[in-house]
């Protein structure tokens, strides 16, 4: 059975493993425990995956077509910890090192990179993983793609295809943005409608291909409170439903292969940053690996 393509949700990844594992650091003080997170999760993602190729998605900096159409976006947010940011250069040497494709597009999130990749996937029929803590990625789990929900701290990853997002939210995965714009996403700083939760949503949802063609049939809903609601809302639903849908157009520079099986020197030159950040036990499980 041929392994899936693993496209990696990297700064998703990288910011749980922070907030799930201890303080450490080397002994010359350097932070490492979220670089010690990230890389044990790729390398239980290899074992579990002979032979997967991999492909990684980062966040550009500058802000995206999101933050432009609608300020509040992501606005709760706090800053990036300082433990954290001082380990990103490391983070950025260790992709390098593994030398298989790393793509951010200015303008789009990582969200619409991996969404651009599991089309690409999609179109080729070829089995993808979406490794992420994002549930945002949920409606990218059809056709041959699935995602690997990674869980917070004690709770498993949970893999889900296009039948397990329907059993979970009662909408196909690509109405999820549509399921969004009605319930919200604090996550993300996206409002919902009020009085309207999860099995309301689903339902209004029913034979509707998305929000416009919900609020275009309102007077086909029986409740009057219902269309009142959504006839005020109507804007906000739409907007929201917009930032909610993920890109799968964002213009990523491929070169050859999406995405590559990492080589046996990309693995060595893991193993020598491990030495360096002292990763004793990463460095077994490395070599047991390739072995």
């Amino acid at each position: 059975m041929t392994a899936p393509a693993l496209l990696i949700d990297t700064y998703s990844l990288f910011f749980r493993a922070h907030h799930a594992l201890p303080s450490m650091s080397t002994q010359q003080g350097e932070p490492t425990a979220a670089l010690y997170g990230f890389c044990a999760l790729i390398l239980k993602l290899l074992r579990e995956q002979r032979g997967a190729a991999l492909a990684f998605a980062l966040d550009a900096p500058q802000a995206t077509f999101r933050h432009e159409s609608f300020d509040a976006y992501k606005a709760g947010r706090g800053p990036t910890p300082s433990v954290l940011a001082a380990q990103f250069g490391r983070l950025r040497q260790l992709l390098d090192a593994l030398a298989v494709p790393v793509y951010r597009c200015p303008g789009f999130e990582a969200d619409d990179v991996l969404a651009t990749l599991a089309k690409l996937a999609r179109d080729e029929q070829s089995p993808a993983l979406v490794v992420s803590g994002d549930r945002d990625m949920l409606q990218l789990a059809r056709g041959s793609v699935q995602v690997n929900f990674v869980g917070r701290r004690g709770k498993d990853a949970l893999v889900y295809d296009a039948a397990k997002v329907q059993a979970r939210f009662g909408v196909p995965a690509e109405f999820l943005p549509s399921f969004i714009a009605l319930i919200g996403d604090p996550s993300d700083n996206l409002p919902g409608v009020p009085g309207i939760g999860a099995s309301t949503a689903s339902k209004l949802l029913t034979s509707k291909r998305n929000c416009l063609e919900l609020l275009d049939g309102l007077d086909r809903l029986e409740s009057a409170r219902m269309r009142d609601i959504l006839s005020t809302h109507r804007e906000q639903i739409l907007r929201t439903e917009a930032l909610a849908r993920l890109r799968e157009d964002a213009p990523i520079n491929v070169t050859g292969t999406a995405w590559a099986v990492p080589s046996l020197s990309g693995m060595l030159a893991w193993g020598a940053l491990f030495e360096e950040l002292e990763f004793k036990s990463l460095s077994t499980r490395l070599k047991a690996l390739i072995a």
